[in-house]
């Protein structure tokens, strides 16, 4: 699967115009408040990354983003030790509501 572009259906971002529009990541919110995505949540370790989380669950470091929309803590690579992270488990899933 092609990397998701968290712009692609936001009207205010089309064409480079706008960015930080929100509509993605209401959309996928969303989406797992509804069972349309399903999730694994999982307690951030050490020094763990959502970047090297993306990239052993999706195979791409640079979904991060999915994971930080997902979990609702803003746009950080790096949370501390402990945060719960949600984490959609099929990109597929995903890329259908955003």
């Amino acid at each position: 699967m092609a990397t998701i572009n968290r712009y692609e259906n936001d009207n205010l971002a089309q064409d480079g115009k706008l960015l930080a529009t929100n509509d993605t990541i209401v959309r996928l919110r969303d989406g797992i408040s509804t069972g349309a995505i399903k999730v694994t949540t999982v307690i951030l370790q050490g020094n763990q990354r959502l970047d090297v989380l993306a990239n052993q669950y999706y195979g791409d470091g640079r979904l991060w983003w999915v994971i930080a929309a997902a979990s609702g803590i803003g746009w950080w690579i790096q949370a501390p030790a402990g945060t719960r992270v949600v984490v959609p488990q099929d990109l597929n899933e995903v890329q259908a509501v955003i």
